[in-house]
């Protein structure tokens, strides 16, 4: 391995919480120290077995309403259960929701309500956040994925919740935490600004459906580093909205690697820019730097790098696709298309499990312009042939090595 997972450093706002809840203080005692609100003094169980729903919110509540900094605390070592829960703001001051045991999903599907199956675990319209700890929140995915239409094909498409969502909240930090067997999405950021996500470990079986690891959607200023993700979809979602991403040392795979789109579904405008992905290992997934865009959508997707980034067994390493179709049946051709442009793959090296190894599948009416190859280095996984790469209607430019040859099919 190129290099290894950071180790957890100590913030100086992780050293005072640690401090501040060894000296007891959830009593209020020291100068500004921050004041913590275990869920055990609100009536949780941690059992595991017994619904601790209502106290969380109740904790959280009191933390919120804290007129200095708070700890939402998770004790170690127990097992908590929730049902679905929105944890909503505006808060007095800076909260910490501090994560050091788990947090369980129910086994059963019947404990979600019928109008309210997308979400299990909502924090919305925070600012200042912080969640951290080193626990776990498990999503008790199995049932739901049982229970799929792409596992079933004779059951009908219905929603699944998104473990951990984070909605309309800004200056947010989370960091240090597992999530494991999401019942779909494992963490959206959706409609926010100005995040950190750091050390996060994310896993899945590789034949979950739809458990994508970081969902991106509607978001600016966002940081992901230092995580591993291993799901049955895409390691990272980057989705509308999305302005000056940057991630950098992500470990992916099993999973879809790491997708900007799909853009412009239901001819709809999308927007993404500004996009920065460094350093990533990719190890068997079904895709490696994807952007994928369905056809009649508008809007762009521009100023995007891949780059420093290492395949490993990768069945679609380089792929732009603006004719995307996720139907069993042929979708129709139509001339408007998400325009994409500026987009830089660099420094990319490894094995591909298919022949093409770089596909630019670009719109016959809005083709992909300003598309750059550079020191590209991709082999067929145990040496077995040549790789090849294929381009329709893109307008591109190589430097330096790239291995394999440019397009055959340039238009």
């Amino acid at each position: 391995m190129a290099w290894a997972m950071t180790k957890l450093v100590w913030s100086p706002l992780l050293v005072l919480l640690s401090l501040s809840m060894m000296s007891n203080a959830s009593s209020g005692n020291g100068i500004g120290s921050p004041v913590v609100f275990s869920v055990d003094n609100y009536g949780a169980r941690g059992d595991g077995k017994h619904d601790d729903t209502q106290a969380l919110a109740k904790a959280w509540n009191a933390a919120c309403s804290s007129s200095r900094p708070a700890v939402l605390l998770v004790p170690k070592g127990k097992s908590y259960l929730l049902k679905s829960l929105t944890l909503s703001g505006p808060c007095k001051s800076n909260v910490a929701f501090m994560v050091k045991g788990t947090l369980v999903a129910p086994q059963s599907r019947s404990d979600w309500s019928e109008d309210n199956r997308r979400h299990w675990i909502v924090l919305h319209g925070v600012s200042g956040l912080t969640v951290t700890g080193g626990g776990t929140i498990d999503g008790n995915g199995d049932i739901w994925w049982k229970n799929s239409c792409k596992i079933d094909k004779a059951l009908p498409c219905t929603e699944a919740p998104t473990a951990l969502t984070f909605h309309m909240c800004d200056n947010l930090t989370v960091e240090n935490i597992r999530i494991v067997d999401s019942q779909q999405i494992n963490l959206s950021v959706e409609d926010c600004s100005d995040v950190r996500l750091a050390r996060l470990s994310i896993t899945a079986p590789g034949t979950s459906p739809n458990t994508d690891g970081i969902h991106i959607t509607r978001s600016k200023d966002v940081q992901v580093r230092d995580c591993l993700i291993k799901t049955g979809d895409d390691c990272m979602s980057i989705e509308d909205g999305t302005h000056n991403l940057r991630v950098s040392k992500v470990v992916c795979g099993p999973g879809h690697g790491i997708s900007i789109g799909s853009l412009g579904d239901d001819n709809s405008r999308a927007e993404v820019s500004g996009i920065y992905i460094d350093t990533v290992q990719l190890y068997g997934t079904t895709n490696g730097a994807r952007v994928k865009t369905y056809q009649g959508g508008s809007g762009y997707a521009k100023d995007i790098v891949f780059q420093n980034i290492i395949m490993d067994n990768v069945q679609n390493p380089i792929i732009i696709d603006q004719n995307y179709c996720d139907s069993a049946k042929p979708c129709k051709n139509q001339e408007l298309a998400v325009e994409i442009s500026n987009v830089v793959f660099k420094n990319i090296r490894g094995t591909t499990v298919s022949k093409d190894a770089i596909q630019l599948n670009c719109s016959n009416s809005v083709s992909c312009s300003d598309i750059v190859l550079e020191n590209i280095n991709l082999k067929m996984e145990g040496g077995e042939g040549e790789t090849e790469s294929t381009c329709q209607n893109a307008r591109w430019r190589k430097s330096g090595n790239v291995s394999p040859l440019p397009c055959k099919n340039k238009n």
